[in-house]
């Protein structure tokens, strides 16, 4: 590792387990999950675990689950308006093996790719505080843990840009969110960043589709080789 690297580096915690069912460590996004599941019984309505590649060397990683999305399915970015992009450009891409995530039984394989949210379970308003932020960063610490020394992490939105920063133990001022940028993080990690496909900014136009493209194109001139 670098000497300037290092200097931007604090210490973390060891990486616990990369995900738990049963984690009951946020007592507002408990009670809120037992609320959804008083007014929704058939949605999944709890922790919601990564989806994809165990040996992926891109991990995709979202905000939060959406309410009437990976809330409802179980799955990431699987069922609301989020992952109508992310998937078909996955696809796109040869990362997915179907151009729409439709539901956890529709036979849908991600290659060389994983997705995972910073926070792990439903909150209110699709907004996280800070603090549920932190106590989910562990089982990030965890996932990042687990990647190839050479990988790319894709960081949609600044809440999950911060949240893989804080996992790696690097002081967020030395990087700066910006859509397109690429970080060189310790290790030989490659964090890049994209505005998150959500409606309001695909339909404001924040982010378009060539945008997001690009941002894919990226990614395989990074990883040196398309995954299919």
């Amino acid at each position: 590792m670098s000497t300037k690297l290092a200097s931007q580096m604090i210490p973390v915690a060891p990486a616990a387990a990369s995900f738990d069912p049963d984690c009951g460590r946020c007592p507002r996004l408990v009670d809120h999950l037992d609320a959804v599941r008083t007014a929704y019984p058939a949605y999944h309505a709890r922790p919601v675990p990564p989806f994809g590649d165990a040996n992926a060397r891109l991990l995709i990683v979202g905000l939060a689950p959406g309410m009437h999305g990976a809330n409802a399915t179980g799955r990431p970015f699987t069922g609301d308006f989020a992952g109508i992009l992310l998937y078909r450009t996955l696809h796109r891409f040869g990362f997915a093996s179907a151009p729409e995530a439709r539901g956890p039984d529709d036979g849908l394989v991600l290659t060389g790719c994983r997705i995972t949210n910073a926070v792990k379970c439903l909150p209110p308003e699709n907004k996280p505080i800070g603090e549920e932020v932190t106590r989910c960063n562990d089982f990030l610490r965890a996932e990042l843990s687990a990647l190839a020394a050479d990988s790319i992490i894709l960081a949609l939105g600044g809440i999950a840009h911060r949240a893989v920063l804080k996992a790696q133990g690097l002081r967020q001022n030395r990087f700066g969110f910006a859509h397109g940028a690429v970080h060189e993080l310790p290790g030989g990690l490659c964090l890049v960043d994209s505005y998150h496909c959500s409606r309001y900014n695909t339909q404001t136009r924040r982010l378009t589709e060539d945008m997001f493209e690009d941002v894919f194109r990226r990614i395989v001139d990074l990883l040196g080789y398309p995954p299919a």
